[in-house]
């Protein structure tokens, strides 16, 4: 239920109000902006009985929420969230490029790459140390040493890290890490979501492979439930019966995330086609869809990599595709981090 206050309401009435809901076990979601003032009802409000509510002289008008997601709901919070992260802002205009190989394979390699990204304008360097690969026998990352590495590069560059977890148990080792990236195969592993709910870690929600649009914001909402509001929602692709390409890109999720949810959205064109030759059209579609940011694969040495070489950029590739992306974000008149 959403209770919308009325403009430059008593506050000693709100707390009252609000005190109300508590002491009916509620949970309260307070949204406070520019024009209006929220409070959103997350609990059992079968028992309230709207007429009560609406005698308080405070409140404007009274709405029940059919979606089973409440704190990512824009009816909840009507403005966008902005998050900032290593003096990053994401999100509501703000335009981020996160770029990096898929896997970090040594220590040379991910310097290199980590300082080519910087160099061309990205605002986070991308890079996995565990990696859920669908067979056994291929290469699993690096693991806590990659994450090593990847800190290593954070020092020497500045730039901030986004990596991705596959356990709960790996939290402590992700002390450091700018933003925890939760992928694909993992978006609905719920044990996962509700420890990453009691961080205060930003976190990379990568949509799952044929997850809809609900259940991906339900997995955000696990985030919310346990007090973590630190989400960023990532489309990467959903499967379909084409076989062309990797995973079909669902362009259609960035306005339909807007209209849904006040939380940031970026575009992975990499792992969305599987083909580096898809990256820069992918982006320019996810730009003028309105997403918040890309998260891209660059390789030093595409042909060699041991995971994902044929879907990452080289770094004069990328170099092209960040100059193509900063005129568009700048024709669409929004704001390049880095």
């Amino acid at each position: 239920m959403i209770v919308v206050l009325k403009q430059n309401s008593d506050k000693e009435r709100v707390e009252r109000l609000m005190q109300h809901f508590t002491d009916m076990g509620l949970r309260i979601n307070y949204s406070e902006g520019e024009h209006t003032t929220i409070l959103g009802l997350m609990g059992d409000t079968t028992q309230i009985d709207e007429r009560d509510v609406l005698a308080y002289d405070v409140v404007e008008r009274v709405q029940r929420v059919s979606e089973p997601f409440k704190a990512v709901n824009r009816k909840f919070h009507p403005e966008d969230t902005i998050l900032s992260v290593a003096g990053r802002k994401i999100g509501a205009g703000y335009f981020n490029v996160m770029a990096g190989p898929c896997s970090v394979e040594n220590e040379a390699q991910i310097i290199e790459v980590a300082e080519a990204v910087k160099k061309a304008g990205a605002s986070f360097l991308r890079g996995g140390a565990f990696k859920p690969r669908t067979s056994p026998y291929s290469f699993q990352g690096l693991e806590a040493e990659g994450l090593k590495l990847l800190l290593e590069a954070k020092r020497q560059t500045g730039l901030p890290i986004v990596t991705e977890i596959m356990s709960e148990k790996h939290l402590d080792l992700f002390a450091d890490v700018d933003i925890i990236q939760l992928g694909a195969r993992n978006m609905q592993n719920f044990m996962l979501l509700k420890e990453l709910g009691r961080s205060d870690k930003p976190i990379l929600l990568k949509r799952g492979l044929s997850a809809t649009i609900e259940e991906f914001l339900m997995a955000a909402e696990y985030i919310f439930a346990g007090g973590n509001q630190n989400v960023i929602l990532c489309e990467r692709g959903i499967r379909t019966f084409e076989n062309l390409i990797r995973n079909n890109l669902d362009i259609s999720a960035v306005p339909m995330v807007k209209m849904l949810s006040h939380l940031p959205i970026i575009i992975d064109p990499s792992h969305a086609a599987g083909r580096r030759d898809m990256v820069q059209p992918l982006s320019r579609a996810a730009i003028a869809a309105g997403a918040d940011g890309l998260i891209i694969e660059v390789h030093n040495d595409p042909k060699h990599a041991l995971c994902d070489g044929a879907q990452s950029l080289d770094i004069p590739q990328f170099d092209g595709v960040m100059a193509d992306i900063q005129r568009r974000v700048a024709f669409e008149g929004r704001e390049m981090q880095g």
